[in-house]
């Protein structure tokens, strides 16, 4: 039976890709509700937008009654919950927002969700799917072991300590209520649409434009990197496959070096490229690190593999190869991004490093 879906933050990044995947793979009602601030952007799916079967819906999920009347007029079953604010620079930089929209917005889809459920009588079927980060968890040692689903949660900054909370009250909404909730904790995506404020597009258009190419601290800061096709697949094996109140860990078994990404970066760029104002590694300049910079994550993907019988099936150099090339062939999404908003948000980052 088709699902009627509700898909916040589905014109950001990951979930714009979402979309995509879902509209490609699903039938049944598709209404994304996203705020359209500075990284949610209409071009992402503009491409849908003639399909009788998708709304776009532009709105903050912290509007409880605008919610509600979605839950209901599209008699709505299944919730993705993307939206977020997601960078931990900006988190630093300004906290509130993080509370509010992470934090308060969740809140407010959980109980407009309960409500809903509740007034259809708990329908078995229904799902609310709450999308989450590998960053709660804290940080690990070189040779500490990856993070696990039962791993304490030890978030360090604003962002993830915001993330935390509203995976704890997912959680508390199905031991509470029985509402059938899900949590996927996913470790640092990269793919097409990804705003560049974030490390990958960051690097490929500073190349292109000949601007230093900012690396905190020692560069040595590992993650391991998920493409968001890979994401998107696991999203939906989860919410076809899992039980309510599962969590699962969601990554790309790739543990890769910051500075080693950079380098990486910088030859693709230059093999792929052509022409460029500076030779790319000429560009590299190390900043001052970020304040509580978690050092290494790693994201142990045995309980998916098992259960439920996903793997990634990118790898990173594959991945990493497709993601340089979209951004090459899709300067007309990228060049309006560079407002003068994210100007000066950059110049407040990294001007003073």
């Amino acid at each position: 039976m088709s699902k009627q879906v509700l898909i916040t933050g589905g014109a950001g990044f990951i979930g714009s890709n979402f979309v995509h995947h879902w509209c490609q793979n699903h039938d049944g009602r598709v209404v994304v509700l996203d705020i359209l601030g500075y990284a949610g952007n209409k071009a992402n799916v503009s491409d849908l937008m003639e399909q009788a079967r998708f709304r776009l819906v532009e709105g903050d999920i912290c509007d409880g009654e605008l919610v509600a009347a979605l839950l209901a007029e599209e008699e709505i079953d299944t919730v993705i919950h993307f939206a977020a604010e997601s960078h931990v620079d900006r988190s630093i930089l300004g906290p509130a927002a993080f509370v509010q929209t992470n934090v308060v917005g969740t809140f407010t889809l959980l109980e407009a969700f309960r409500n809903h459920w509740q007034a259809k009588d708990k329908p078995a079927d229904f799902r609310f799917l709450h999308v989450s980060t590998d960053e709660v968890y804290g940080s690990l040692e070189a040779d500490d072991p990856a993070f696990t689903e039962t791993t304490p949660y030890a978030p360090n900054s604003p962002y993830s300590a915001s993330k935390a909370g509203s995976d704890h009250l997912a959680r508390a909404y199905f031991h509470t209520y029985g509402m059938p909730t899900l949590i996927t904790n996913c470790s640092n995506n990269y793919g097409p649409y990804q705003f560049p404020e974030k490390l990958i597009p960051l690097m490929c258009l500073n190349i292109l434009l000949g601007k230093p190419l900012p690396v905190y601290g020692d560069g040595q800061n590992v993650r391991d990197w998920l493409h968001v096709s890979d994401h998107c697949s696991a999203i939906d094996t989860v919410l076809h496959k899992a039980n309510p109140g599962d969590v699962y860990n969601i990554g790309g078994n790739n543990q890769v070096k910051n500075l080693d990404i950079v380098h990486q970066l910088c030859d693709l760029m230059g093999e792929l490229a052509g022409d460029l104002p500076q030779p790319p590694r000429e560009l590299i300049t190390f900043v001052t690190d970020r304040p509580g910079h978690d050092r290494r994550y790693a994201m142990d993907i045995s309980k998916i593999e098992k259960d439920l019988e996903w793997t990634p099936a990118y790898n990173f150099e594959t991945g990493l190869r497709q993601t340089v090339a979209w951004y090459l062939e899709n300067r007309d999404w990228w060049q309006p991004l560079l407002s003068e908003e994210y100007r000066g948000y950059y110049d407040n980052l990294y001007g003073d490093r």
